[in-house]
């Protein structure tokens, strides 16, 4: 079988993310930490090291985050290397200007020459460079983990089997219903064999769970209802690939499948200020231990998405509440270029 992965793109950190902002604070003060112990005459020299090296660190760094994150949207379209070595140029143009102004706008005694500056200012940024670019290399696997799992669930022999025998049911019947379900096969296989590591809008994502619900809604018929609260929902919000849709698969096969009687699956997508909400809960059976190990790998596997993605602005939380489980995810709600369409299957309930 050929291989479905697909190398990971290189990108730059996303220098208006808060997790990101977050994580170059924290590391650029743990190399101040470490440049005033080196410095330090003495242990009892410490504090005075650490306040001489944050006159020189802290500026620079804000100064560097404050133009970085004014122009992101720009350099998030250049190439890799071309936007690694602008951020470094400009970080040590920044660390070299501050000196200048140290020296001689303050008249400020500074240590060491322009070259020790320049020296430090490139070690330090491709270091942090580095990070980012070794933590998206961790996390990057999710991705393509997800496709994979999401697939596997897909060629399952049971939904296989019986979504086709349903599919031939309807042929002579409703052939016209029969036809739509095997399209909306071809779509859910096109879309789980695609390269899906760009951000989708909402209303994909929402189409691509009708399609697969409606298969399910085949072979489960009056036992499976879906509830929806999408009135509210931001048609153009941006999210991961394959975020909704192996939630909605989790609740069929961990929360409606393990019962006879009829389940329901309520799912409540809203935008609150700046945030995006996506909550789905489904009935939990008490007897089915062996379906909250399957919740976890999913929501696991979604949560790291959601890291690679948004990093600190993105939080999910999955749990059971009585003999309901819940997954609330809550994402910073970042619109599509273009306008949105309209959904192709709204009339739903």
């Amino acid at each position: 079988m050929a291989s479905i992965n697909h190398p990971h793109p290189v990108t730059l950190p996303n220098f208006a993310n808060l997790g990101t902002i977050l994580r170059i604070l924290v590391l650029a003060n743990v190399m101040g930490l470490a440049a005033a112990l080196v410095i330090a005459p003495s242990l009892t020299q410490i504090w005075r090291a650490l306040q001489e090296v944050s006159l020189h660190l802290q500026p620079v760094v804000l100064a560097s985050l404050g133009l970085m994150s004014l122009v992101n949207p720009w350099l998030a379209r250049l190439p890799y290397v071309w936007g690694a070595a602008l951020v470094v140029a400009v970080v040590t143009a920044i660390a070299v200007g501050h000196e200048f102004l140290l020296a001689h706008l303050f008249q400020w005694e500074v240590k060491g020459d322009t070259g020790g500056v320049v020296a430090l200012s490139l070690l330090a940024s491709t270091a942090i460079l580095g990070y980012f670019h070794m933590r998206a290399r961790i996390l990057s696997p999710a991705v393509t983990e997800a496709r994979l799992q999401a697939l596997q669930a897909r060629i399952r022999p049971h939904f296989l089997f019986n979504s086709i025998n349903a599919v031939l049911s309807l042929v002579g019947s409703d052939p016209r219903r029969a036809e739509r379900a095997l399209l909306d096969m071809a779509d859910l296989f096109r879309v789980l064999m695609g390269n899906n590591r760009e951000l989708v809008t909402l209303e994909s994502e929402l189409n691509l769970s009708w399609q697969y619900l409606e298969l399910e809604q085949l072979r489960l018929g009056n036992r499976l209802k879906v509830v929806w609260h999408i009135d509210k929902m931001p048609k153009d919000a941006l999210v991961p690939p394959l975020i909704l849709q192996p939630l909605l698969e989790n609740a069929v096969y961990h929360g409606v499948e393990p019962v006879a009687e009829p389940g329901e699956i309520v799912v409540n997508i809203y935008r609150h200020r700046h945030q995006v909400h996506l909550v789905v809960k489904n009935p939990c059976p008490t007897t089915a231990g062996r379906h909250h190990a399957g919740n976890r790998m999913a929501v696991q596997n979604i949560r790291e998405r959601l890291a690679l993605h948004f990093d600190a602005e993105a939080t999910m939380k999955a749990e059971r509440l009585g003999d309901t489980y819940q997954v609330h995810i809550i994402l910073p709600y970042t619109r599509a270029k273009n306008e949105p369409r309209t959904l192709e299957r709204a009339d739903r309930g």
